[in-house]
C-alpha cells in the first residue's frame, strides 16, 4: 500500500477517514455573523425531527432534506451545505481549511498546517518485525504528530535508541550505534540520513529530548528510519532463514558438509 501522508502541499494523499489514497479538494472557510434573531448556535433534536416528519405543511421534497441536514447536523461531524444567504464578500477565516475526500466525501479540518479533525494517526504503519518496546514509541508519535511534531521527534529518536539496543548495540551513543550496525549490514546511506535530520554529528539531539527545530518533515523522515532499520535488520534476516529453513533436508546437509569442507 503506497502512502501519501496528508499535507497541506497536496491535492491527493491517503485520507484520515478511509485511508484511500485519492483526490482532496481543498476549501477555504468564510464566516457568516449570526444576526440579532439567533445570536449563538442551535442543533435539532430527536423532537425536531419527529415534529418535522409529522407535519403536512412542508412539500416531501423539502421535508427530505430538512431531515437530513437535521440528522448531519445532529451527528456531530462537519459536511458542506449550500448557504441560504447570499452575502457579499464574506470574512475568510484565515489558516483555516478543509478537505473533502473525494472517496467517501469525507471533511477533514485543518488549522494552518495541522489536522484537528479528525482526530487521526499519520499514515506511516510501523514494521511488523517491529520489537514491542519501539512500536510502542513508535505509535504514540504517530497519535501526536499532527499536534506535536517536536514531540513525536523526540519519541522517535529514543525509539532509534532502543531499536539500536534489541539489536545488540548499546544503546548509549546512536553514532556508535548505527555505524556499528552499518558493519553489520545496514544501508550506509540510513547514516547519511540520520545526520540529515540531526540525529548524530555536532547538531545531535539526545534521544527523548526536545529539539525546537524539528517539524513534521523531520518526524516523517524518522518515522521512515525507525521502518527502514527494522526493514533491514530485522525483516530481512528473518525472510532469509525462513527460506533457508524451507529447503530440502537433501539441499540443507549439501550446505552444511560444503561449509565443514571449507573450514
Amino acid at each position: 500500500m503506497k502512502i501519501e501522508t496528508p499535507t497541506t502541499s497536496k491535492t491527493a494523499f491517503n485520507c484520515p477517514h478511509c485511508s484511500a489514497l485519492t483526490t482532496q479538494n481543498w476549501f477555504k472557510v468564510f464566516a457568516g455573523r449570526f444576526d440579532e434573531k439567533q445570536r449563538t448556535p442551535t442543533f435539532p433534536t430527536e423532537e425536531t425531527l419527529r415534529k418535522v416528519s409529522a407535519t403536512h405543511e412542508i412539500p416531501e421534497d423539502v421535508k427530505t432534506e430538512l431531515l437530513n441536514n437535521y440528522r448531519k447536523l445532529m451527528s456531530g461531524y462537519p459536511f458542506l451545505k449550500k448557504s441560504e444567504e447570499s452575502p457579499y464578500n464574506p470574512p475568510k477565516v484565515s489558516n483555516c481549511f478543509i478537505t473533502s475526500c473525494y472517496n467517501c466525501k469525507e471533511l477533514t479540518i485543518w488549522i494552518h498546517d495541522k489536522i484537528v479533525y479528525p482526530n487521526s494517526k499519520l499514515m506511516i504503519l510501523p514494521n511488523d518485525d517491529m520489537p514491542p518496546v519501539v512500536r510502542e514509541l513508535f505509535e504514540e508519535a504517530r497519535e501526536i504528530v499532527e499536534k506535536s511534531p517536536k514531540g513525536a521527534a523526540a519519541l522517535l529518536r529514543l525509539s532509534i535508541q532502543h531499536v539500536c539496543k534489541e539489536l545488540g548495540e548499546s544503546g548509549k551513543n546512536i553514532d556508535k550505534d548505527i555505524a556499528s550496525l552499518v558493519s553489520k549490514g545496514l544501508n550506509p546511506t540510513v547514516q547519511q540520513a540520520l545526520d540529515i535530520v540531526r540525529v548524530v554529528g555536532n547538531e545531535s539531539v539526545h534521544p527523548g529530548e526536545i529539539d525546537l527545530n524539528d517539524n513534521k518533515d523531520i518526524a516523517i523522515q524518522l518515522f521512515n528510519l525507525v521502518n527502514l532499520i527494522c526493514e533491514q535488520m530485522i525483516s530481512h534476516p528473518n525472510k532469509v532463514k525462513e527460506l533457508y529453513a524451507g529447503l530440502p533436508k537433501n539441499k540443507l546437509d549439501g550446505i552444511d558438509a560444503r561449509d565443514k569442507a571449507n573450514k
